[in-house]
């Protein structure tokens, strides 16, 4: 299996040589408390020989599974099992199963597919293109990024809507998608995303508080949006929409996207 690590040159106390497996599961959309709370029962069926690890950073997890044993059969069905389970628990989180971060499975769907993708962003400010093209090779899927952090540019440089930009404000479904279509008709891409928001520590109001951001994915000819509203400082906000946006556009991909109830910021 591609996710799966095996080194067999590890001996255990008695002399006989150790068996060592790992298994990874990307999920996003937990905090670490709701992690621990949903984890804490699948920990304690785990045996002794085989041990959890947890790494989470805005929204994005990675839990590893780890196992000795001297006996390498009864260890990887062992590990297989646990590492099942937790594909079932988060059957509609899962990222990847494999020890990358959520720009590297963009990546390998991109290449895969032959496909190119531009970034259109306010709130984030270059954030997506900087975690895109800090995969080795991006040059071959990605295009550019248009850094919309004005209204004349949005406009002017992507062809959003003066109008709808009066009448819905910058952070609005409304604008977000034309962003995305416009980025993607500019550059000649086949997929796009899009970024508006409010980032902080200032600019929210009661109806758009700090942390709002939409957000929007696109694949052909169809476009998704998303309105969040995240939590944390300002950092966290553009880590946070980064990677929840480029989750958006690898289901998209996979074809295991499901559109957001709707929901509406006016």
């Amino acid at each position: 299996m591609k996710d799966t690590d095996m080194n067999t040159d590890s001996t255990n106390s008695k002399g006989r040589e150790s068996s060592q497996e790992t298994r990874h599961v990307v999920i996003y959309g937990y905090t670490r408390d709701e992690l621990r709370n949903i984890l804490t029962h699948f920990e304690t069926q785990l045996p002794e020989f085989v041990k959890i690890s947890i790494e989470s950073n805005n929204l994005v997890t990675k839990i590893t599974l780890s196992g000795v044993n001297s006996g390498v059969e009864l260890l990887r069905f062992k590990i297989n099992k646990f590492h099942q389970q937790l594909q079932d628990m988060f059957s509609e989180e899962v990222v990847t199963t494999a020890d990358k971060s959520v720009a590297q499975v963009l990546a390998d769907l991109l290449t895969e597919r032959e496909l190119r993708v531009s970034c259109a962003e306010s709130c984030t400010g270059g954030n997506i293109a900087h975690k895109i093209t800090q995969i080795p090779g991006s040059s071959a899927y990605f295009l550019g990024s248009v850094v919309s952090y004005s209204n004349d540019v949005k406009a002017d440089v992507l062809k959003v809507s003066r109008s709808d930009l009066g009448r819905y404000g910058a952070v609005s479904r409304q604008v977000v998608e034309q962003m995305a279509l416009g980025v993607s008709k500019l550059m000649k891409s086949e997929c796009a995303v899009a970024t508006s928001g409010i980032a902080g520590p200032d600019g929210g109001s009661v109806f758009k508080p700090v942390g709002t951001v939409w957000m929007a994915a696109k694949y052909g000819d169809k476009v998704v949006t998303e309105l969040i509203h995240f939590d944390g400082d300002r950092n966290t906000v553009i880590e946070s929409a980064t990677n929840h946006v480029m989750v958006m556009l690898v289901k998209l991909l996979k074809n295991s996207y499901t559109e957001q109830e709707d929901i509406s910021d006016e």
